[in-house]
């Protein structure tokens, strides 16, 4: 079955993209470029409209990817869940993915090295907590691991840490080791460095030592 294209109306939310109408019906939209190819009283079988179709998916949920990655890093599974819960099909989402490794735009390696890097810098957090959330980004146990391999939690935890001791200087001994050190394992600290750091932050401090 074939059908005669009887406009092509550039969208006026997003002049990149045209609506393609066919028999006097909307029928779909298209990248401009991939429009084209397309002009009125064009006739056009069934298998060229799902080829049309299928290829602004692909370019559409590659589009959607780049927008994602503009703001920041991500690893392949935040790009296919949001892809995902856009509506995008799994043909889509695989090739947009491809497209992405092919010029490194994706790599799940590099972004468990970002996403480790900024904790450190901004919000300190311990290995635990590091695993927990990486995880939760999709990528691989064993890719973690090796991201992990030389991070100085004891460091890292004095860093997280200051500024809430400076706040909790005021409390005696007790309190101060007790929220401090809750403080810390809440971020993923293991407990021995909690208790160092405790001890070592109430020294410089010079928090009152129990009665």
């Amino acid at each position: 079955m074939s059908r005669i294209i009887t406009a092509l109306q550039a969208q006026k939310r997003n002049r990149k993209r045209i609506n393609v109408h066919l028999d006097g019906e909307f029928a779909f939209g298209l990248a401009a470029t991939e429009a084209t190819q397309l002009r009125v009283g064009q006739q056009l079988e069934d298998g060229e409209i799902q080829t049309l179709r299928s290829h602004d998916g692909r370019e559409s949920a590659y589009q959607r990817a780049l927008h994602l990655l503009s703001y920041r890093p991500r690893s392949e599974r935040e790009i296919r869940r949001n892809l995902e819960a856009k509506g995008f099909d799994d043909i889509a989402i695989d090739h947009s993915l491809e497209r992405l490794r092919e010029t490194d735009l994706v790599d799940d390696v590099a972004f468990a090295h970002y996403w480790i890097e900024q904790r450190q810098l901004f919000r300190p957090r311990g290995a635990a907590m590091l695993r927990y959330e990486l995880g939760q980004k999709g990528v691989e146990r064993d890719i973690i691991a090796a991201a992990l391999e030389n991070i100085d939690e004891e460091t890292l935890a004095y860093q997280a840490a200051r500024g809430q001791a400076a706040r909790l200087c005021h409390l005696p001994q007790k309190d101060f080791n007790r929220r401090l050190g809750s403080y810390l394992a809440r971020r993923g600290f293991p407990y021995s460095i909690v208790r160092e750091i405790a001890d070592r932050l109430r020294d410089e401090l010079g928090v009152d030592k129990d009665e």
